[in-house]
């Protein structure tokens, strides 16, 4: 299978202000290639082409008509988090990382991206994003493994941003230490921005976790049914209006545990893929039980489906679609 066509930007006056289009080798392809000179060009010689571009996009409403969303995330670089598997820059190239997800989104059954300004600006100049959910990254301040990984400060998308580029939601990550005080800062900043988007009736889709340290410094995840339970219902109280509010939940270690942790809130919510090492048919059925679940109404999944172990992007992606 071949990415479809990808458009390029143009001035309002009508005059085309570059066509970084994606370029097939040959039949045999199954990524299109993306022209990074033609990308470079338009932002140096036209930077305003990224608001055109979004002025133009054609929009869709959240959920379509199965009630269900598939969105593939790429938020991950903008936290230096570009490790997969035992690959630990295997998302440092951006022109292999733009045609893995052109490829993704021209999928059937694909409905979005989830993603940080940078690569967003890219997919938007390539035309890629219409009729699609697009979902702004708004916290990636806690780089991955830095000393202050916790303190999780807004450095992506405010809500006014999401607001002016006419993007359809956004998402945050709330990681909770009970052995650090900064989480409480981290809490509030979350209401606020849960409020920011409320106000203007934006759906904002919120990651929580409980997280601790281990002794040697890491930082880590608590994927156990008591620690996810806790997460879901802080989560779920914040801010003074929960009706714009989504979850963005991980599958627990024990995912027979996945129903009564659900139990927590009637908020909806997507599961999370993670990095699930070579172990993709564990993760397929991981998610086909937990996507039974009422509150549960989709995936957000990305490096597991962007950079599978057997490097099929395409077969990968439909199989997640076809958990739906």
């Amino acid at each position: 299978m071949r990415a479809g066509h990808v458009g390029g930007a143009r001035h309002e006056g009508g005059g085309d202000a570059g066509s970084p289009h994606t370029r097939v080798p040959d039949e045999k392809s199954t990524t299109a290639r993306v022209d990074v000179c033609e990308l470079v060009r338009i932002r140096t010689r036209h930077p305003e082409a990224v608001a055109e571009a979004a002025a133009r996009r054609a929009r869709r409403p959240l959920l379509g008509d199965t009630g269900r969303l598939m969105i593939v995330a790429a938020d991950h670089p903008a936290r230096g988090a570009l490790g997969v598997g035992d690959r630990s820059l295997a998302m440092a190239s951006r022109a292999d990382l733009l045609e893995r997800l052109c490829l993704a989104l021209s999928r059937p059954g694909v409905d979005g991206v989830l993603a940080t300004a940078d690569i967003l600006d890219d997919l938007l100049l390539l035309g890629a994003l219409d009729h699609k959910v697009v979902m702004g990254s708004m916290n990636r301040g806690g780089l991955q493994g830095a000393s202050f990984e916790l303190d999780d400060r807004f450095t992506g998308h405010r809500p006014q941003d999401i607001e002016r580029l006419g993007f359809d939601a956004g998402k945050l990550l709330l990681r909770i230490d009970y052995d650090d005080p900064g989480s409480l800062n981290t809490l509030e900043s979350t209401a606020r921005v849960i409020d920011e988007m409320a106000e203007r009736r934006l759906p904002v889709f919120v990651e929580p976790f409980i997280s601790r340290r281990t002794p040697e410094g890491r930082l880590r995840n608590d994927l156990g049914a008591e620690a996810v339970t806790r997460s879901i219902a802080i989560a779920s109280g914040l801010g003074g209006s929960s009706a714009y509010t989504w979850l963005k939940v991980p599958v627990t270690e024990n995912p027979d545990d996945m129903a009564r942790v659900m139990e927590t809130s009637t908020l909806p919510a997507v599961l999370l893929g993670g990095d699930v090492g070579g172990d993709q048919e564990g993760a397929y059925e991981k998610w086909r039980g937990a996507l039974q679940l009422p509150t549960v109404k989709g995936l957000v999944v990305g490096r597991s489906l962007l950079y599978p172990a057997d490097g099929d992007v395409a077969t990968a992606v439909d199989t997640a679609v076809g958990l739906l």
